[in-house]
């Protein structure tokens, strides 16, 4: 018997990972629609409608359902096999371009380009391109990352994950900290306005009047902000921030404030004045894991779209810039959503561990 819409079923894990693919902003459009097709098909919602929905057709869902069914998320990932002309390279030939990418390197070089490679193996550039894409080799790209040393990784990852997916009942749960050193810089001359085919134009050289530190709470649960500018920030400007969080805060509610380890977070002064506000409940995110904060996402906004590009005669300046940008955001702010559960990320970090051949 043929089975309809209401038959297909995902679980719960299958379902993050699909979520997860659809709000990342590097997966590929095609496999977007693959993953909307499954997600739509899973609430019971028949072929000829998702294929109205999202304007594809019948076959194209019948045949991305049948995929996951069979394969499952990792089946939507990748194109089947299709038919076409007879590869002209040989395996070995493939082979001996992947090993040459993988563990060598031109002499005096730092990594193969593809006239490099293409030269070295006898072989036309739109070959070795081929044979690239094909294997998912990008010699010319690195990637920074950190892995932390932090020996009470796991429990804090947990702990602070755990708070983004599911927040304690009757509970605020804010991402705090500070976005220290802005600058208030003063190009030397006036910048040239846009226009048509021209883009905006400033100076490379500028004047530098001062900084300020943004203090800053994003709420989780409405992506509303909390923000204080001061001079500095120490311990002592920390507890006043607190104060002003106690302040603005229904005082009914417990809160459950994610920080980073800066020792301005951990002082006796701040311990003290925690004892006296029962309601605060700091949380570490491990040591040198910066991207577990998700006020970061929030200070890469207000960098790229008030600060980089704006022009201040002042630090007075800058802080009345600060202040009107988190008046203005405030009025309709941006809920922030945290996707990937800590197992995801353990195995990601797990795999990263075992590409470097380190068990810590």
């Amino acid at each position: 018997m043929r089975k309809s819409s209401a038959d297909f079923r995902i679980d719960e894990g299958q379902r993050g990972q699909l979520l997860s693919l659809v709000r990342s902003g590097k997966t590929a459009q095609k496999v977007v629609l693959r993953v909307k097709i499954v997600l739509l098909a899973s609430q019971g919602v028949g072929n000829s409608e998702i294929a109205r929905r999202l304007e594809t057709s019948r076959p194209t869902v019948i045949l991305w359902r049948a995929r996951f069914g069979s394969q499952g998320v990792a089946g939507l990932l990748k194109d089947g096999p299709r038919s076409g002309r007879k590869k002209t390279l040989s395996a070995e030939v493939v082979q001996r371009v992947v090993e040459a990418t993988l563990h060598t390197t031109p002499p005096g070089e730092t990594h193969w380009s593809v006239r490099r490679m293409a030269k070295a193996q006898g072989l036309s550039r739109m070959s070795v391109q081929r044979i690239w894409k094909q294997h998912g080799l990008k010699p010319h790209l690195v990637e920074s990352f950190k892995l932390s040393r932090d020996p009470l990784f796991v429990e804090k990852l947990r702990d602070v994950v755990g708070l983004y997916l599911n927040p304690p009942h009757k509970a605020l749960v804010l991402s705090v900290d500070e976005k220290s050193q802005i600058q208030a810089l003063d190009r030397t001359q006036p910048i040239l306005p846009l226009r048509s085919g021209v883009p905006a134009r400033q100076t490379h050289d500028y004047k530098r009047h001062g900084t300020t530190t943004l203090f800053t709470a994003l709420s989780m649960l409405d992506g509303k902000v909390i923000g204080q500018c001061m001079s500095r920030h120490r311990s002592v400007e920390f507890v006043r921030f607190l104060t002003q969080i106690d302040r603005q805060t229904p005082a009914a509610l417990e809160l459950h404030l994610i920080v980073d380890n800066y020792g301005a977070h951990k002082s006796p002064k701040v311990k003290n004045w925690l004892k006296k506000h029962p309601r605060f409940n700091l949380h570490f995110t491990p040591t040198g894991s910066s991207w577990l904060n998700m006020v970061e996402s929030w200070f890469s906004q207000i960098t790229q779209k008030r600060i980089r590009r704006g022009t201040f005669k002042s630090v007075k300046q800058l802080i009345q810039a600060i202040n009107h940008y988190i008046e203005i955001y405030n009025h309709n702010p941006t809920v922030f959503s945290w996707t990937k559960d800590a197992n995801m990320i353990l195995a990601k970090i797990n795999k990263c561990k075992e590409a470097l051949g380190t068990p810590h």
